[in-house]
Formats: C-alpha cells, sequence, structure tokens
C-alpha cells in the first residue's frame, strides 16, 4: 500500500473514531500529506524505513521554511498520533517518532479590547436588518464569551428568553448552558423582529440564528468580515480579532471577581491552565495602571 493511501485511512479512521472538528481533520490531512512529500522526495517509500533521525530533518526543514513553533508543535503532535494508529494497527513494529520532545511555546498574553474601543464597536447604527443582525453578534460574542465558531452555529432554537439562557455546541461536540446579559436579550429581540427580511424565497425554513446577505447561515469569515469593517469606520487600529471579544469578556469577569471555576465553566475549557492565562492578562492591567496612577511614581 502507497503510503499516502495509508494517511487516507487514518483521516477515515479519526472521523469515524474521534470526536474533532472538520477543521482539526483537515489540519492532520494537510500535515500528513506534506510529511509523505518531505518522505518519497527523500526516497523514503514506507512508514517501516523511517527513523527518528528523519522526523527530526522533517521538523527541523519547516523550521527553516520560517514556520512559527505553533504549527511545527501541531505537525508534531499530528505525526506523533498517526505513527501511534501505525503501531497499534500492526502496521509498523515500533514508534519512531516516541522521543519527539513537544517543541514549548512562550504564552502570548491575549489581545483585549479597550474599553472606549469596546464602546465604539458596540455603538452599531441601527440602520438596516443587517446592522440589527451585527449589533446582536457583537453583544453576544462580547456578553457571552463566545468563540466564533459557536456564534455562527447558534440557531434560533439555542436560545431560552425566558430563562435568559443560550446552549452553546462547543469544541468536541461538547454542550454547554450559559446566561444570557440583559444587553445580549435586548439586541436579539431587535434582530428577530428584523430577521425575515433576511430569509429568502425557498430558504424560509433557515434555522441558523445569523443570517447573511444570501439567506443562509453566516460564516466566521463573514463575521470577521464585518468586525475588521466596523473597526476601519471608527478609526481603530489595535490588533483586535474576533476571539480578542472572547478574551476581553474573561478578562472583564476576572477583574471583577469571578473566580477561575466559574470563567472555565462559561468559556467551556476543558483544562482551568488554559483559563488560567488571563490572570496574567489583568496582572499586567494592575501594573500598567499601578505605574499610570501611583502619584509618587510622577515625583
Amino acid at each position: 500500500m502507497f503510503m499516502k493511501d495509508e494517511i487516507d485511512e487514518y483521516i477515515t479512521y479519526i472521523k469515524l473514531e474521534k470526536k474533532l472538528s472538520k477543521n482539526t481533520i483537515l489540519n492532520y490531512k494537510l500535515d500528513l500529506d506534506n510529511y509523505v512529500n518531505y518522505l518519497e522526495d527523500n526516497n523514503i517509500k514506507s512508514f517501516n524505513k523511517i527513523t527518528l533521525n528523519d522526523i527530526n530533518s522533517y521538523l527541523q526543514d519547516l523550521n527553516k521554511s520560517g514556520l512559527n513553533p505553533r504549527s511545527i508543535r501541531r505537525h508534531i503532535t499530528t505525526i506523533k498520533e498517526f505513527h501511534k494508529y501505525l503501531v497499534k494497527f500492526k502496521k509498523v513494529k515500533n514508534d519512531v517518532s516516541i522521543n519527539i520532545d513537544v517543541i514549548k511555546i512562550s504564552k502570548k498574553l491575549p489581545t483585549i479590547v479597550q474599553k472606549d474601543e469596546m464602546e465604539k464597536i458596540l455603538d452599531v447604527n441601527l440602520s438596516s436588518a443587517f446592522k440589527y443582525r451585527d449589533k446582536a453578534m457583537l453583544e453576544l460574542m462580547y456578553g457571552s464569551g463566545l468563540r466564533v465558531s459557536e456564534l455562527v452555529n447558534l440557531t434560533i432554537y439555542n436560545i431560552d428568553f425566558q430563562n435568559d439562557l443560550i446552549l452553546i455546541e462547543g469544541k468536541g461536540n461538547k454542550e454547554r448552558i450559559i446566561p444570557m446579559s440583559k444587553y445580549s436579550k435586548e439586541a436579539l429581540e431587535l434582530y428577530l423582529i428584523e430577521r425575515n427580511k433576511l430569509l429568502k424565497k425557498g430558504n424560509l425554513d433557515e434555522e441558523k440564528l445569523f443570517l447573511n446577505n444570501h439567506g443562509k447561515g453566516i460564516t466566521r469569515h463573514g463575521f470577521n468580515y464585518i468586525l475588521q469593517n466596523i473597526l476601519k469606520e471608527n478609526n481603530i487600529t489595535s490588533n483586535i480579532t474576533p476571539h480578542s471579544l472572547r478574551h476581553t469578556f474573561a478578562t472583564d469577569l476576572l477583574n471583577n471577581g469571578a473566580d477561575l471555576r466559574s470563567i472555565q465553566e462559561l468559556l467551556g475549557h476543558s483544562d482551568i491552565t488554559t483559563t488560567r492565562i488571563y490572570t496574567h492578562v489583568a496582572n499586567t492591567k494592575l501594573k500598567e495602571d499601578y505605574i499610570k496612577y501611583n502619584e509618587r511614581n510622577e515625583e
């Protein structure tokens, strides 16, 4: 069997056996195709012939190409998981990837949106049904800390107005229920009045909550495009992304006394160590405020 056929079998396997997102599976496929191309270019035609030196040479090649450490780490994870699979199903005798050291990545503090910038972003001119939609999406992103993928996958049935709750389907199809802020609720109620104007003939039963100009569910790219236009309109030059709204939500909660466990639940983090990065953000802001506002520092 050719190596690329083995890759295809593996991708089919993880689709059936593991609860991974479509993007994760796509990344696995792209990483492994790149891996096999390198091996074949170096006259390695079978996974049984691969050595640890071959894998290390491949990783060095990725590093020389200018690929960032985070992406290289993803490649390492992909290769390790694939070689485990090869051993498990007795396609090779030994796991030659077992001694690879995963590259350590320094934690980059998430970008947060400043208060005056957030006020400008949320101050949407409600001049059309699309603007009501934009306002509702932004209020939900900031007010609930959603991932952009969670936002665009919301349906009209995920919102419980009676109890002010939202049902979220997060990573790995894990569901969580989070409260809805009064600002989000108000913006959503106004948007739903306008939403019918966005529906198109032949698609009147669309269940996605937020619709694009074709009457279908808006995409991640579509939301990012809307956000970037709002930033330009307000002359905001900060490097703000959809994820920045989620970071700002979490940091604001922490600064106002919420405990990490509560923030973890709201964000849908499976591991609290992921949530702890917000303590670094809060501590950095605290230090900046101390330097800026401490009168003795001005003497």
